[in-house]
């Protein structure tokens, strides 16, 4: 069934060269996993920035593909459906009995024929053979350069790889070329990797530095959709651990070299704190490293209430609290975060980090100090911990009346459950529900009365907040008599008449149709389509009931009413086929 569909020629085709490339390396690297062929589909995860879902198909004559990542929701053929294709070519697939071919009980494998004839190939050819391919290939070219310059005598290593490094951050595009670039800079990580040896890792160690900050920059300019960049990058800081393990640098050498290297700027993929290299710092290089960030620490002092955000700070911070970590110091941990009480939400950091050290009453102290210090900016998370810790302690008034603030403030469903919770623990939900929805009414009716400048008029009542109320608890009948008074979300009207479609369908027909000409006068095709979508569940309640006339006399007089919305017609022509059937 796939073999006529699935050749190597024809995923070159669907994928483009560079693409087909990628989805070689990811085949010969072992990234796909089980392929299976279930019914007409083969399927197969890949691993990738993360585990891709692949499914590939025979679509009258064509190969049909689906793949979970963004570059084939784009609607193109990814490397790893071309990997996936690959797999099945090389027989990985688990095929039922019917699948295989009679005369050898399975498929032939490509690569072990392309490696049988390569095998009988005179020198010459295949060196000839490399040279066409590294032509149209820059990766292999620079890859092939790199090796031949090392084995010159006499070659500065270090410079030819800068160059090489140079050659593979330099002039990408703003905002585009990250194939091209993740494909370049791989090429440089492969041939940097043969430097991980006794007698180079101390220049792979520069190396990878200097990769990983010329690669950083890059990525500025680049929309890594795929995080095929951030790969790259990840590897070549793995790269520049490992070195570092087989060097065995000077400790307090080392310590300076990392310690610059974080302070220096904001690296985002790749981290030099004292956490990632502590086996290669060792005791002395870790008291080094702290001596150079506790300078820097007094330096900064206290932040100041009004200073802005300052990175510097930020990665200073950092490394402290990766350093209070390394030594398992809550107190020092906490310290480090009382510097900073510029905003609600840091007192609650330290107030969980005193309940996780088993201290809750210095947990509920700080807690209470942070609510304190921002009665005009409170912080619902600071309040949430408060009414937790009151409830524990059999504060129940304190707990309902931080929660109730809550629901005052924005009575919605979210505050709406909060509230709950809390009345549920103290037994008094019922007289709470009723005082809530009392509370809400109140809010709707006083925000619908509101005018101002831009609205000199009351507005109708918007009931959406009741409505959705009345669907988390199930509650249709609540739902319909919100909606009689009142505007409602679109969304939530719909999820109403889909809870009244079984029990009550005629009240279902009634919402339906009371949305879709505000849908239809939207006057666009996306808005089209979702009428239709509701048109179609009409029909379907109405058939239910035998009252396939009266809609089809519905149908009649949407053609009507929309006659000048040809879209529209067009797509309400192919129900109306339907229903005169």
């Amino acid at each position: 069934m796939f073999s006529d569909v699935i050749t190597i020629a024809r995923l070159e085709n669907l994928a483009g060269k560079k693409v087909f490339w990628r989805g070689q390396d990811y085949f010969a690297s072992d990234a796909v996993g089980r392929v299976r062929v279930i019914g007409d589909r083969i399927k197969a995860r890949v691993q990738g920035s993360e585990v891709y879902e692949v499914e590939l198909w025979e679509d009258d004559g064509q190969l049909g593909s689906d793949c979970s990542c963004p570059h084939a929701a784009d609607g193109y053929f990814c490397k790893h459906c071309v990997a996936v294709g690959l797999a099945w070519l090389g027989g990985a697939a688990d095929l039922p009995p019917d699948a295989e071919t009679p005369e050898t009980g399975s498929r032939p494998d490509p690569w072990s024929a392309i490696a049988s004839h390569l095998e009988t190939q005179p020198h010459d050819t295949l060196v000839a053979l490399l040279l066409e391919t590294a032509r149209r290939d820059d990766r292999l070219y620079q890859s092939l350069l790199l090796k031949a310059e090392r084995g010159r005598a006499g070659t500065d290593q270090a410079k030819t790889f800068r160059r090489a490094i140079e050659a593979a951050t330099r002039g990408v595009a703003d905002w585009q070329g990250a194939d091209e670039f993740a494909e370049d800079l791989d090429a440089v990580a492969d041939a940097l990797e043969e430097l991980l040896e006794p007698d180079s890792a101390a220049l792979l160690i520069d190396l990878s530095e200097y990769a990983i900050e010329r690669a950083e920059a890059a990525m500025q300019r680049i929309e890594d959709e795929e995080g095929e960049g951030v790969e790259v990058i990840e590897r070549l800081g793995d790269l520049h651990q490992q070195a570092c393990r087989l060097a065995r640098p000077d400790p307090v050498e080392f310590a300076e070299r990392l310690f610059r290297l974080e302070v220096r700027q904001d690296f985002q993929f790749v981290g030099f704190d004292p956490a990632t290299y502590r086996e290669t710092l060792g005791e002395v290089g870790l008291k080094r490293y702290r001596e150079l960030v506790e300078a820097q620490w007094r330096e900064l002092g206290p932040r100041p209430s009004q200073e802005r955000y300052d990175s510097h700070r930020a990665r200073v911070t950092r490394l402290m609290e990766s350093l209070a970590n390394l030594a398992g110091d809550i107190e020092e941990l906490i310290s480090i975060r009382a510097s900073d009480l510029t905003a609600a939400y840091r007192y609650l950091d330290i107030a969980e980090l005193w309940t996780k050290a088993g201290q809750p009453e210095q947990a509920l102290e700080w807690a209470e100090r942070g609510l304190a210090a921002f009665p005009d900016r409170p912080d619902n998370r600071l309040r949430d911990f408060l009414a937790a810790a009151y409830l524990e302690r059999g504060r129940q008034d304190e707990a309902l009346r931080l929660t109730w603030i809550q629901f005052e403030e924005q009575p919605n469903l979210t505050h709406y459950q909060k509230l709950k919770l809390v009345a549920d623990r103290l037994g008094v939900w019922p007289a709470q529900r009723e005082r809530a929805l009392a509370w809400l009414e109140e809010h709707i009716q006083a925000e619908a009365a509101k005018t101002s400048q831009w609205r000199p008029k009351p507005s109708a009542p918007n009931y959406s907040p009741r409505v959705e109320i009345a669907l988390w608890e199930q509650d249709p009948d609540a739902g319909l008599e919100a909606i009689a008074r009142g505007a409602c979300d679109t969304r939530l009207l719909i999820t109403l008449a889909a809870q009244l479609e079984t029990p009550r369908p005629d009240e279902a027909i009634a919402i339906y149709r009371r949305l879709i000409p505000s849908i239809v006068d939207q006057t666009s095709n996306r808005a089209y389509e979702d009428a239709i979508r509701l048109i179609r569940r009409v029909g379907e309640l109405m058939r239910s009931q035998d009252r396939t006339v009266p809609f089809r006399e519905y149908l009649e007089k949407l053609r009507i009413r929309y006659k000048p919305k040809r879209n529209f017609i067009k797509l309400l022509d192919t129900i109306a086929q339907r229903a005169n059937r």
